[in-house]
């Protein structure tokens, strides 16, 4: 909370308050894409993967240093994206596209509650599209373990991984964020993975005992 949340909308009050736009990443085809109200339900969905990564984690050492591990990275991922909002701001003025008399109640409350917590900056790379990948990955790599247990865990993987690409389409079609920041979103996200997992694949080779005492954990 401390280290991720609070940088996040730091900078984006900041921006929003202090800052103009050095660089504005829309394009025709953003404005093209129409709005689809239902969709800022997976939008708001996002702030499940938090709880949810944490319920998912094996009450093991394993479980535990791989959480560590996952936890410096979203940490790490989250100061260098804040690092671009404020050298490169950029507003992203879309929301004039939403019919808010077309919203239904639930539809109404959530978009409002969007628009009160986040302003409109802190475009790119979409930190919603950062963070939730990063966390579906790391909750892939615990439930494809336990798959052996039960058929369940197999039907919980597709259910993330719909509900990943619904919230993917979703940051364009609810007017939070460009295209350009999609794709940069994913590409720092992979980017960010790519990185992580041989660390992972360490605590698996070495066990987390030996691994915690390699990277200095232990006194």
């Amino acid at each position: 909370m401390v280290l991720v949340a609070v940088p996040y909308f730091s900078t984006n009050n900041i921006a929003s308050m202090y800052l103009d736009t050095v660089w504005d990443p829309e394009i025709a085809l953003d404005r093209e894409i129409p709005v689809v109200n239902w969709m800022i339900l997976p939008y708001a969905l996002l702030y499940l993967f938090y709880p949810a990564t944490l319920i998912l984690c094996p009450r093991s050492e394993r479980g535990q240093a791989e959480l560590a591990v996952g936890m410096q990275t979203l940490i790490m991922v989250t100061a260098f994206c804040c690092a671009i909002f404020l050298l490169l701001p950029a507003e992203i003025d879309m929301r004039d596209q939403i019919d808010w008399d077309s919203l239904n109640g639930w539809e109404h409350a959530l978009f409002e509650f969007i628009h009160l917590s986040d302003n409109p900056w802190n475009a790119w790379p979409s930190l919603h599209i950062v963070h939730s990948y990063l966390l579906a990955r790391l909750m892939t790599v615990w439930a494809s373990r336990r798959v052996a247990e039960s058929s369940a865990w197999n039907l919980f993987l597709v259910v993330l991984w719909v509900e990943w690409a619904l919230l993917s389409i979703s940051i364009l079609t609810t007017k939070q964020h460009y295209l350009f920041d999609l794709v940069t979103g994913i590409a720092v996200a992979q980017l960010a993975w790519m990185a992580t997992k041989p660390t992972l694949d360490e605590i698996e080779e070495f066990g987390p005992s030996t691994f915690a005492e390699r990277c200095g954990w232990t006194d």
